[in-house]
Formats: structure tokens, sequence, C-alpha cells
């Protein structure tokens, strides 16, 4: 049986154990998946414990994927590129990292619900590490440009430049967010734990997919696109089963079927 497993604090409400043992199950592979609460402090030694006692992977959340990328003994361009890992292979002596949520959004937007990301204006709210994670990914599927908006105007427009040899990217500060309908809002903004919505102009939603990367309840960013004539409003409930899927492959070489997971989790 191989062994894998998920590193957070908290980690008690992560849905990952339940995901990848219905992978587990449509593979046909023998897997053992757990949660493992690791200390504030001291997450490089839970983790190499975890893999001296012969686990092959494993996933890393809130708020340890720094820390992940740092233990990692090579990264992806993904992984690179955010900062930031969330998936780890032992792979003989060394420890690949990988990054998959942004993987895990583009797979949920293109395949999921069938939107192209070619050609359109997409909008992001925030500039944190969530923003960082998914920014290569997306500039891959190559928007006609790809625009950041922070509450501190100084940290959107720098993350603009860092990504701008991967496409067309600005930043500016959420007061200067315009009126103009954009084709997809992306929320990375913490204003869904916070139960906040930014005051940002309410026409940038008219007729826009709205995807809000917190998934588990009606968030203030799904009632405020609700109410001002969104075309699509979406949890990141898709993004967490593709991001894990991603993961999965990346482990066994095999790929799941995420969407009767998605619909299992639904209901």
């Amino acid at each position: 049986m191989d062994h894998y497993g998920v590193f957070g604090n908290p980690i008690e409400h992560s849905l990952s154990p339940i995901i990848h043992s219905q992978f587990a199950k449509q593979t046909g592979l023998d897997i053992k998946y757990e949660k493992i609460l690791a200390p504030l402090d001291d997450f490089a030694k839970t983790a190499q414990m975890f893999i001296s006692q012969g686990a092959k992977g494993f996933n890393i959340t809130v708020p340890f994927k720094i820390e992940a990328f740092n233990l990692a003994t090579q990264c992806s361009l993904n992984a690179q590129t955010a900062g930031a890992v969330n998936t780890i292979k032992k792979n003989g002596n060394e420890l690949m990292g990988e990054n998959t949520d942004g993987i895990g959004l583009v797979n949920d937007l293109t395949k999921n619900l069938n939107i192209s990301l070619n050609g359109k204006t997409v909008l992001i709210l925030g500039a944190g590490g969530a923003t960082r994670g998914i920014l290569l990914p997306l500039l891959n599927q190559q928007p006609k440009r790809l625009m950041i908006a922070n509450r501190t105007a100084s940290k959107a427009i720098d993350l603009a430049k860092d990504f701008s040899i991967y496409g067309n990217t600005c930043g500016f500060g959420l007061d200067k967010v315009k009126n103009d309908p954009v084709d997809v809002i992306i929320n990375a903004t913490s204003a869904s734990l916070d139960g906040q919505m930014p005051d940002i102009a309410t026409g940038v939603a008219n007729g826009a997919i709205c995807y809000d990367l917190m998934y588990g309840t009606q968030t203030p960013f799904m009632d405020w696109a609700k109410a001002n004539n969104a075309k699509m409003i979406v949890d990141g409930l898709g993004m967490l089963v593709e991001q894990a899927a991603a993961a999965f492959k990346f482990w066994t070489g095999k790929q799941p079927n995420t969407q009767e997971v998605i619909k299992n989790l639904r209901s």
C-alpha cells in the first residue's frame, strides 16, 4: 500500500482524504492517505519524518506552502513562479515540488465549466500568495489581458511586472477598477473569510463569469456578483478537486475522473 498525506495547521476540515480515496477507488490503486497536523514551528521535521517512514508523497496546505517550497530539492516552473509548493513527490533521493493550484483552477474553468480563457479579459482581485500561485497556468491559456487589483496597489503592480514575460499583465489598486465589464473575475482576496466584499465598481461584473477560490459557503463575493448581473457564479470546489487530481497524477501517473467526485462532494 502506497502512503500519502496532507500537512496543514489547522487540518481537521480538509476534504483531501475523501477526494483521494475516491480517486484510488476509480483507478484501482491501493493507497493510504491521511491528514497530518504539523506544528507551526516544525513543518520540515514532521514532513521529513513522514518520508523516512516510507511515504511516496504528500500535499501541503495553509500555512506551510512556502516552507514546502524550501523543503523541495527540485521544483517545477509552476512551483518556481508561485514561490510555493502544495505537492511533493519522493523520487529517489529528490523531493520534487509542484504547485497544482493554478492547474486545478484552469482545468475546472476549461474542462468542467467549458470556459475558454483564450483572448478573454480576466480580472483577479487580490495580490497575495493565492494569486501568485494561479498566474502562470492562467497566462498559459493566452488571455487578451490579465489585470490584478489589490488594496495595496504597489503589490498588484509588482506582481503584474513579475509575470509580464508570460503574458499581457497589469496591476492597480481596487479603487481603479473601472465600470467596464470584463469576461472573468476571480476572487483571490480573503474577503470571503472576512465576510466583507471590497468596495469596487459594480459595472465590471455585468455579464462576467465570477469565480471565488473559496468553497463550502455562499460568500460575499458571490452575493456581490449575483447583485451585479454576473453571467455565471462559481465557488472553488471544482478547483479543489482538480488540483487534487493533478497531484494524484503527479504521484501515480493516473488521471482520475474529477466530475464524478465533484458531484459526490456537492451532494
